[in-house]
């Protein structure tokens, strides 16, 4: 015989994980899917990471489908050139992105003969590896490493083509309450510089800062449910590696 009281309880139990859910993932922490190369070598396609909402405050993007219910964001914290983070692209308010941020309100930013510039400071960049090879979607192409450094002392590796790089810019002016982004892929990312289709993004556009990783796999090698080939498609070298 069914206990009408148990199901009751059992309702009840349901309910309250998932309001304990939708406050973690609304206020604290949420996870996301890396589906894109544009952040390699950092962040790579299968790539699973835990965003802190916190971190800049919340606006109306901070909870599940972007619900009206109040405008501007509230406990703002700016965040610093360099962070990398994840923000609703201006062009539709809701597909994610995941950038590093690189222009503040205010600041300048242009590329010069391939070479990053903010506020006409050339940002300088120290060779780690030639020839090397990264996704661009679906194929590869051979770039150089390095290591860039920003003014606030901030250094991540990037990567640019060996050939056909991104050479020169017209000079990108960051509006009020607004931030520019790129992609540490360089030359296969789609970022601030194409200013239709992403271009500046709005304080309030902003979701949370890059942790950590939690798992990655790669689906190129085979799908996770092929558990007798796990050492093959699962990194497991990049568990809980702190996001730069």
């Amino acid at each position: 015989m069914i206990n009408k009281n148990s199901i009751i309880d059992n309702i009840k139990t349901l309910f309250y994980a998932l309001i304990i859910a939708l406050v973690i993932r609304s206020l604290l922490l949420q996870p996301f899917y890396i589906p894109s190369s544009s952040m390699e070598p950092n962040l790579l396609v299968g790539d699973r990471l835990f965003v802190t909402k916190y971190s800049y405050g919340y606006s109306k993007h901070s909870f599940p489908f972007s619900p009206n219910i109040f405008s501007g964001r509230i406990l703002f914290s700016k965040p610093k050139i360099g962070d990398v983070l994840v923000f609703k692209t201006p062009a539709d308010n809701r597909t994610d992105y995941i950038k590093r941020l690189i222009g503040q309100p205010g600041d300048v930013i242009q590329f010069i003969d391939g070479d990053l510039y903010i506020n006409n400071n050339q940002i300088f960049r120290t060779l780690i590896k030639s020839d090397e090879s990264v996704f661009c979607g679906n194929s590869k192409i051979k770039v150089n490493f390095y290591n860039e450094k920003l003014p606030n002392g901030k250094i991540y590796r990037t990567s640019y083509s060996t050939k056909n790089s991104f050479q020169n810019s017209d000079k990108f002016l960051v509006p009020e309450n607004h931030y520019f982004f790129l992609g540490d892929n360089r030359d296969c990312s789609k970022d601030s510089r194409y200013l239709s289709e992403v271009g500046y993004v709005h304080q309030d556009n902003l979701v949370g800062k890059a942790q950590f990783l939690f798992f990655s796999s790669d689906y190129r090698i085979g799908s996770i449910f092929k558990f007798w080939d796990w050492k093959n498609i699962i990194r497991f070298n990049r568990f809980f590696k702190k996001i730069n």
